[in-house]
């Protein structure tokens, strides 16, 4: 299970504050926690900050590797903020994201290509979010065909099946799980990753609905996730989930997590 930290993130007002001071301690502190909880890839979004979110964007990249050495995930809408954290990362990126829109795939792939880049790739397109697994499973058969043409590799390509909150439309939960199948069933050798925390937007107890939903998504077939890795009781049932879906071989990786102490219950 491959985990994106998710808390360097503008819209979190601590992280939004210290961008704004250019607090470097704290900003280095946030990415050496979530590496040491676990952590394989650090996720940097500056989105809120549109007016300075390139300047923002190359100060957090910069000031994230001069404390922790691991692959970040440059976060944004805009190709300009990707294009100027891509051109900074000193180990293998990875691009969030690309969709099933030809323009947006148009602007970033050729940065992707050029940055020997991992893509997430969202399964929405022009008509909007999807609302079925088969939804999702169809704008992923689009986006291989419309990148074809960059020869990525499907193992740098991560399919987001769009997790949507549970509380405004309980259907959601069972539509993403089927997508997660469908697209597993397509692109085997894909992965699948998803925003984790959405499904429990809105609702109390978040983390009991995160830490529930997780197994659920892992054993209809997804690998990767961009969640908060400081939450112990999560990363452990990330560890356990993975010793039942036969993920973790001979769970040593369990074994050893125990004997490290992070099984917290």
């Amino acid at each position: 299970m491959l985990i994106i930290g998710e808390k360097i993130n503008t819209t979190k007002k601590s992280i939004n504050n210290a961008v704004e001071a250019k607090d470097s301690e704290l900003i280095r502190n946030e990415a050496i926690n979530q590496l040491e909880a676990g952590a394989n890839i650090i996720d940097v979004n500056t989105g809120t900050r549109i007016k300075s979110e390139v300047a923002d964007m190359e100060w957090l990249v910069n000031t994230i590797q001069g404390a922790v050495d691991c692959r970040l995930c440059i976060d944004s809408p805009d190709p300009a903020v990707l294009k100027a954290g891509l051109a900074l990362c000193k180990q293998k990126p990875m691009v969030n994201s690309i969709t099933g829109e030809k323009d947006r795939i148009d602007a970033i792939m050729p940065m992707v290509k050029g940055a020997g880049a991992s893509v997430v790739a969202l399964t929405m397109d022009e008509k909007g979010m999807p609302t079925t697994g088969e939804d999702r499973r169809r704008i992923a058969v689009k986006i291989i065909e419309m990148i074809q043409k960059y020869n990525i590799s499907m193992d740098d390509i991560y399919f987001d099946a769009l997790i949507q909150p549970v509380g405004s439309n309980p259907e959601q939960g069972l539509a993403v799980l089927d997508g997660i199948r469908l697209i597993r069933q397509s692109f085997p050798e894909a992965h699948i990753i998803c925003g984790l925390s959405n499904i429990s937007y809105g609702l109390p107890e978040r983390k009991l609905l995160n830490r529930t939903f997780l197994p659920m998504a892992m054993n209809a077939g997804l690998d990767s996730a961009i969640m908060d890795p400081t939450d112990k009781m999560l990363m452990a049932a990330v560890l356990a989930s993975s010793a039942l879906l036969a993920q973790d071989e001979y769970c040593l990786n369990y074994i050893s997590s125990w004997r490290q102490g992070k099984l917290v219950p």
